[in-house]
């Protein structure tokens, strides 16, 4: 599986965890969060007027390693 912007919250962070710090990082505290399973990474970041493209890059980042 690849990250993709339409991925709801909850299946990233499930599919890699690592990412999880890099959603507070970004002071989005999904985590826990109902909504996290049917918000895709795209609605989550206009929750939380966080640039798409600098989160998306900071995810793909972290799964890197």
């Amino acid at each position: 599986m690849t990250i993709r912007d339409d991925l709801p919250v909850d299946e990233v962070m499930r599919s890699w965890p690592a990412t999880i710090k890099t959603f507070l990082d970004f002071r989005m505290h999904c985590c826990g969060c109902p909504i996290a399973a049917f918000h895709s990474m795209t609605d989550a970041c206009r929750e939380h007027g966080v640039d798409r493209a600098a989160f998306r890059a900071a995810l793909e980042a972290t799964i890197a390693g």
